[in-house]
């Protein structure tokens, strides 16, 4: 029951002494990390020399590491970037111990701002539950917000089933290509995180108390429902390139059709022309008036009855 404290950009040292009060402390650092303020955080806790290289190192994978004292927790926040049509990474690092939450963002752009808001009004279950309770928040935040990316990249998905209905050309193949390496990023996220959820949903930690497990469940609930969602999406890219390349192969073979059909045409007028083109001095044609007409009433009557027969069979 006692207020809440905010305070922003201060120094590491005059916040390092939360680690011996009763009350839940969170810590959020964001953007370039400076190694002293890393070294001083891990002396002070006492942090595993490991645990403080993986949260210097922003290109891990979703994993959670049990120290007795404290629970390390690695995820990506995913963002999509509107202007490049692609999906932004940030690694965000979780330190929980008893009474405090330290989080680790490389930049100050983050999906914590809700629950920010949901503790500065008070009324929230967050004012009055332990720390568990804030890192299931900030893990649902960031669940929840993969929902949006893949909503952005649903309507990509739409929007090359009509380009591939339409008009489907190389820009098209490389926007699939695109969009099947998001996707396949996307699942390299997601998969390990419902490891993640799920070690923690066991509860064989202490950290968690039995009812924030119940809210674990749904977060997990969630990561399998954007698994889905992904595999399903992969499915749909895979069948997309199927579709463009029979597009290709049809309009190829329409292309062949008409070329075939104009090569047919000609076969019997080189054939009339070819023989009236031979140089032989005795040929009846020759000298008859109506020599000339004939042959053009020959080709036009050869060239239509073709036209006709084509259409009867439906190759026109």
């Amino acid at each position: 029951d006692q207020p809440i404290q905010e305070e922003l950009s201060v120094e590491i040292q005059s916040v390092l002494p939360f680690s011996s009060r009763s009350e839940v402390n969170w810590l959020n650092i964001a953007g370039p990390l400076e190694t002293g303020i890393l070294t001083e955080i891990g002396e002070h806790l006492s942090i595993h020399p490991l645990i403080l290289e993986d949260i210097n190192n922003t290109n891990q994978r979703p994993k959670l590491e049990d120290y007795d004292r404290y629970l390390f927790l690695e995820l990506n926040m995913l963002s999509w970037d509107e202007e490049d049509a692609e999906v932004e990474t940030e690694q965000i690092s979780l330190l929980l111990g008893e009474n405090y939450l330290i989080t680790f963002q490389e930049s100050e752009q983050d999906v914590f701002d809700p629950v920010r808001k949901r503790i500065r009004d008070g009324k929230s279950r967050l004012t009055n539950s332990g720390p568990d309770y804030l890192a299931y928040s900030l893990l649902d935040a960031v669940v929840d917000h993969y929902f949006i990316v893949l909503e952005n990249i649903g309507e990509q998905i739409e929007l090359l089933e009509d380009d591939l209905i339409r008009d489907p050309d190389p820009d098209t193949l490389h926007a699939i290509h695109d969009l099947k390496r998001e996707l396949i990023f996307l699942r390299k996220s997601v998969w390990p995180l419902r490891e993640v959820i799920s070690a923690l949903e066991r509860g064989e930690s202490p950290l968690f108390q039995k009812p924030t497990l119940i809210y674990l469940r749904d977060v997990y609930d969630h990561v399998i429902q954007i698994i889905d969602t992904v595999e399903t999406f992969r499915e749909m890219t895979t069948g997309m390139l199927d579709i463009y390349l029979s597009s290709v192969s049809n309009r190829m073979n329409e292309i062949m059709k008409v070329l075939t059909i104009i090569s047919t045409i000609f076969i019997p007028l080189s054939f009339v022309v070819g023989l009236y083109g031979m140089n032989f001095k005795y040929m009846p044609e020759l000298s008859w008036r109506w020599g000339y007409p004939m042959v053009w009433g020959v080709i036009l009557l050869s060239v239509g009855g073709m036209l006709l027969y084509f259409k009867r069979k439906k190759w026109l």
